[in-house]
C-alpha cells in the first residue's frame, strides 16, 4: 500500500529485517493499548494535568502522521516496512523556530471537534507546556507504551515530556553540547584540548595572538544562551512548575560565562556570525580551531554546510569550570513525538510511535541526530565511527554528555532564543558587553514569561 503524502503549512528544509526483539516490542505496545481501551471503553477524550485519560471509540482507519521534512524519511520507511498500515503522511514545518503552527491547528481542531493527527513530530521540546492542558496529547506511561520500553531512554531525556509525573511525549533525539575541534591543527600548533573553561579562555587569548583570524567558538546564533549559559549553570530559565519560573542572571554562574564570552568576542576568536550564515560559511568556516556545539554539528555543519575534509574533526567533552566537581552540558535542539488523545487508532499509533523512536532501521541508520533511545544511540555512534570521517573516539564524549545536561534549565512555553535575539544580540552588535546586559536579559525573560502566563520569581 502506498502512503498518501501531503503538505500543510510552511515546510522547512532496502527492505528491513524485522528482528524478533523489535516485533515483540511492537506487539507488546499493541497488547497494552488494547487492554487500556478495553478497560476504559469509548467516549470522549480528556487529558489534563488533573484529569485522566479516556480513549475515544476505536474505529481504526488511516493513521495520520504529521512530520517535518527531516522526519519524512522515517514515516515513508515505516510505510514500506508495514504495507498493511494505511497511512496519511502530512508534511508541516515541525513548529520550527517556535512557529506555533501545531498549537494553532490544535486550537482549531478543538473548536471543530475534528482534524487531529494521530501522531505528530515537533522540533520543539516544550510542546507539553500547552498540549496537556489543551487535551491534545495522550499519557504514554499509563498503558500505551510498555514500561520496559520507556526505560530505554537516556537519563533525563524525557524530562521535557513529563508533566506532574506523567509522560506525555517521547524525545526523538538529543542535542547535548560537546567541544568540536580541528585535531590536526591542535597538534600542529602544540595546543592541548582544554578541560576547563579557564583553560579554554586562555587558549582563546593565545590563538588571538599567535593565529589571528582563527576561532575557538561562535556566539552569533539565537541559541547562544543554551550553548554557553546553560552548561555554566546560569539560572536564567529555572522552570519550577507548569506555570512557574525563577530567573536569576546575576549569579556568579552567569557572570563567569558572560565575562569569558566578552573576552573572546573582543579579541575576535569568538565569532558573532551565525554558523548557518553565508558570511560564516565563506569567511570563517575554514578558520575553526574549536567550536562548542550540539551533537548534530558533526553532520549538519562540518560534513554538510562546511564540507570540512575528513580526518580533521574530533570531539571532546565540553570544558567545565575548575570550581565545579563534574562536567555539565547544555542542549541545543532535539525534538519530540506526541500521540493524540483523540486518536481512534491507538494501537497503530502506539506501534508507529514505538518504532519511530526506537528502531535501528531509522534511528541508527538514517536519523540525522543523536537518538534519545540509548540502544539506538549506541548503534548510531557505531555508524558515525564507521563512516571514516571523524578522527579519534567520538562515542565516549557524546555518550557522556548525554547524561550531563544540566537539569536546572527548563523548557518553558516562552522562547529563550527569542528573548536573547531581541534583547542581547542587538546590543552586542552595538558594542555592549554581555556582562552589562545581564540585568536587561533578566527583565526581558521575566516579561516574556509573564506574557505567557507564568508566575515569575526573580533573584
Amino acid at each position: 500500500m502506498t502512503a498518501k503524502v501531503r503538505a500543510v503549512g510552511a515546510n522547512t528544509p532496502n527492505r528491513t529485517r524485522a528482528g524478533r526483539r523489535r516485533t515483540g516490542m511492537l506487539a507488546a505496545a499493541g497488547a497494552l493499548v488494547l487492554a487500556t481501551v478495553a478497560a476504559c471503553g469509548g467516549g470522549s477524550s480528556t487529558n489534563g494535568s488533573h484529569g485522566g485519560f479516556k480513549p475515544v471509540k476505536q474505529t481504526g482507519g488511516a493513521l495520520t502522521v504529521w512530520v517535518d521534512a527531516s522526519r519524512m524519511d522515517a514515516a515513508k520507511l515505516y510505510q514500506r516496512q508495514h504495507p498493511d498500515v494505511k497511512m496519511n503522511i502530512v508534511s508541516y514545518d515541525g513548529d520550527a523556530n517556535g512557529s506555533n503552527y501545531l498549537r494553532t491547528k490544535v486550537s482549531l481542531f478543538n473548536r471543530t471537534h475534528k482534524g487531529w493527527p494521530d501522531v505528530v513530530f515537533s522540533s520543539q521540546n516544550n510542546e507539553t507546556t500547552w498540549a496537556v492542558d489543551a487535551g491534545f496529547t495522550a499519557p504514554l506511561d499509563k498503558g500505551l507504551i510498555p514500561q520496559s520500553t520507556l526505560a530505554g531512554w537516556a537519563k533525563g531525556a524525557n524530562a521535557p515530556c513529563t508533566v506532574n509525573g506523567t509522560l506525555y511525549c517521547l524525545r526523538n533525539d538529543l542535542a547535548q553540547t560537546v567541544l568540536w575541534y580541528n585535531a590536526p591543527l591542535m597538534k600542529q600548533w602544540g595546543y592541548q584540548v582544554p578541560q576547563t573553561w579557564e583553560q579554554y579562555q586562555a587558549l582563546g587569548q593565545k590563538v588571538a595572538t599567535e593565529h589571528p583570524g582563527y576561532l575557538v567558538g561562535s556566539a552569533g546564533d539565537t541559541w547562544a544562551p543554551e550553548l554557553y549559559m546553560w552548561p555554566s549553570k546560569c539560572g536564567a530559565n529555572q522552570i519550577t512548575g507548569p506555570k512557574a519560573v525563577t530567573v536569576s542572571t546575576g549569579s556568579a554562574n552567569c557572570t563567569r560565562m558572560a565575562s569569558l564570552l566578552d573576552t573572546l568576542i573582543k579579541n575576535k576568536t569568538m565569532s558573532m556570525s551565525s554558523v548557518f550564515s553565508s558570511d560564516f560559511d565563506k569567511n570563517e568556516a575554514s578558520k575553526i580551531l574549536m567550536l562548542p556545539g550540539p551533537s548534530w554539528f558533526g553532520g549538519a555543519l562540518f560534513q554538510g554546510s562546511f564540507k570540512t575534509p575528513a580526518h580533521q574533526i574530533a570531539v571532546a567533552p565540553l570544558p567545565k569550570w575548575s570550581s565545579d566537581s563534574g562536567g555539565t552540558a547544555g542542549n541545543v535542539g532535539g525534538g519530540t513525538w506526541l500521540l493524540s488523545a483523540h486518536s481512534a487508532n491507538l494501537k497503530a499509533a502506539a506501534a508507529f510511535l514505538t518504532w519511530v523512536t526506537t528502531s535501528d532501521d531509522y534511528q541508527a541508520k538514517l536519523a540525522p541526530g543523536y537518538p534519545a533511545y540509548s540502544a539506538a544511540a549506541k548503534n548510531w555512534l557505531a555508524k558515525q565511527a564507521s563512516s571514516d570521517y571523524f578522527t579519534g573516539d567520538i562515542a565516549a564524549p557524546l555518550q557522556a554528555a548525554a547524561d550531563q545536561v544540566w537539569p536546572g534549565w527548563g523548557y518553558g512555553q516562552f522562547s529563550q532564543e527569542a528573548v536573547w535575539a531581541a534583547t542581547v544580540t542587538p546590543q552586542l552588535t552595538a558594542g555592549k558587553s554581555i556582562v552589562s546586559l545581564l540585568p536587561a536579559w533578566q527583565t526581558a525573560i521575566a516579561n516574556y514569561a509573564r506574557a505567557a502566563g507564568y508566575k515569575v520569581t526573580t533573584q
